[in-house]
């Protein structure tokens, strides 16, 4: 019997998002708070022998090279001859939304991966690898809620207390580059005090507005809105349910924090809709090695 696993790559919600400044490069400076929640796409990985790499869509069609291969190949280099490995992606987290999805996938791969090929290389390697591939792969590979700063290569672990959030995500998804490329896109919001936001997180009650999940903005969502309607839609959706909506990371969902349960209803054809909780870790923490 061939080994195989079926793991989960969780989404994240960017709390807030501010832009600090602007490197010589061309690379944005970054602060946010990153949050894993419970939205998973679910990664099959099946062991072969013939040094070959497969890749299976299970839900979606994909493109033809995604994250998740090109984590596999780059991880590959490492292995001994004839470790292949075969890949089915379940996608269940939407695309454009910026919830990470591909990240989480790729990140989830490389985990995966490691164990199955034995190749025990430590996390810090893992993360080389993963930043090579994207800037948000070195966050899920670590595991926990994070203060991510700098072009997201400064991440610093962060309580989040644990809370229910409404989300959705329109029909319409955005790039991430036509957001950064934008010349009105505000790129110099002084860094903030981290410890506003973990003193507002622990505010208990239903007032959202005082707690630490309305620390902040998102400096990308006046650009978003502008470029994406749906944006601003998703928005005021929330808001009939007596939620303050902000767009997360760099893609077309909102989301707002629940202070009670409730049925979300009436929402438009072709979008997302889901209420999440937020998770203290993620469920593969103890598969990176420091």
């Amino acid at each position: 019997m061939k080994a195989l696993y079926d793991l989960p790559a969780p989404a994240k919600l960017n709390l807030f998002l501010h832009i600090t400044g602007r490197r010589e490069d061309g690379y944005h400076l970054l602060q946010s708070v990153f949050m894993l929640i419970d939205w998973c796409d679910t990664i099959h990985v099946e062991l072969r022998s013939d040094g070959g790499l497969s890749r299976e869509d299970l839900t979606i069609p994909l493109p033809a090279d995604d994250l998740v291969l090109r984590a596999a190949r780059a991880l590959q280099r490492f292995a001994s001859p004839g470790q292949g490995a075969h890949i089915g992606v379940a996608k269940d987290i939407p695309a454009q939304a910026g919830m990470g999805g591909g990240s989480s996938d790729a990140a989830t791969c490389l985990l995966a991966l490691n164990h199955l090929w034995n190749l025990h290389l430590p996390l810090q390697r893992l993360e080389e690898i993963g930043l090579a591939l994207g800037a948000d792969v070195p966050f899920f590979l670590r595991g926990h809620n994070a203060l991510v700063e700098g072009i997201g290569d400064r991440i610093t672990p962060i309580n989040v207390p644990a809370a229910r959030f409404a989300i959705a995500k329109p029909a319409q998804g955005l790039e991430t580059r036509l957001i950064f490329a934008a010349s009105d896109l505000n790129r110099a919001t002084p860094a903030a005090i981290i410890s506003g936001f973990a003193a507002g997180s622990a505010v208990s009650g239903s007032n959202s507005a005082k707690s630490g999940f309305a620390f902040g903005h998102n400096d990308l969502q006046p650009v978003a809105q502008r470029l994406c309607p749906s944006v601003s839609d998703a928005i005021d959706w929330l808001g009939t349910h007596g939620l303050a909506g902000r767009m997360t990371g760099s893609g077309s969902a909102v989301f707002a924090a629940m202070p009670h349960e409730f049925e979300l209803a009436n929402a438009p054809e072709g979008w997302r809709v889901r209420k999440c909780s937020n998770l203290a870790v993620h469920p593969l923490v103890r598969w990176a090695v420091d």
